[in-house]
């Protein structure tokens, strides 16, 4: 069963398709598919949105190709997307998706790791090996970030072993505002960025650099533990 698209205000949408559960064959019941929904709206807000409208399951109707994002534009609507599909993953929506990376570095993907495993994926020398490995690795919380009174902490497991940063310095807490939807590197202090870059707390998309820890909005277990 298909619905009419779901418009959430404004142009330059992005364009998925939703269910209302999780499950497969849950999704294939009537009244369970939200259609083709455009995503539009404050691009901070797309995914609690969705989440209100009852989604919990979503497909990216394109692949989205790592390896075409010299230009702008290009960048752009690819951040955009990998933002929204930070942002659900936060939100423990179950994600559909399909993935190109540039074939250098092999590990390339490892940046990525704490996001929904892609359906598919294409660039590593060993593609179905690299996917695997995310699939098998993957859980929720494994790169978030949390702000507290006066500091910022990421706690980052996307490598084995957990890696702490606790930033209080406020050009720090500014450029992670500044880059969580993808800006240039002239957006944020250089010496931070270089920061953030050497730890793969940011990623380069073409002229944008994007933020990629998530701040979780549903935890597997007790806050103090993770």
């Amino acid at each position: 069963m298909t619905s009419a698209p779901v418009a959430l205000t404004e142009p330059g949408a992005l364009t998925i398709r939703a269910w209302r559960d999780y499950d497969e064959d849950a999704c294939a019941l009537p009244g369970m598919s939200l259609g083709t929904v455009e995503v539009t709206g404050p691009t901070e807000d797309r995914a609690a949105r969705l989440w209100e409208l009852g989604v919990r399951r979503v497909q990216f109707t394109e692949e989205i190709d790592l390896t075409a994002v010299d230009d702008a534009d290009a960048a752009a609507q690819a951040v955009r997307r990998l933002c929204l599909i930070r942002d659900l993953t936060a939100h423990a929506v179950l994600v559909q998706w399909r993935l190109r990376l540039p074939a250098e570095p092999d590990d390339g993907w490892r940046d990525l790791g704490h996001l929904q495993p892609p359906g598919m994926l294409t660039g590593p020398v060993d593609p179905a090996a690299a996917l695997t490995q995310w699939r098998e690795q993957h859980y929720l919380c494994k790169c978030l970030w949390r702000q507290g009174p006066g500091f910022v902490q990421i706690r980052d497991r996307r490598w084995g072993d957990l890696r702490r940063f606790t930033a209080e310095e406020p050009a720090y807490h500014r450029a992670i505002a500044r880059l969580a939807y993808g800006a240039p590197p002239s957006a944020v202090p250089e010496a931070v960025a270089a920061d953030f870059l050497q730890e793969r707390l940011v990623r380069r998309t073409g002229p944008l650099l994007w933020w990629l820890p998530y701040r979780v909005n549903r935890w597997i277990q007790e806050a103090m533990a993770i």
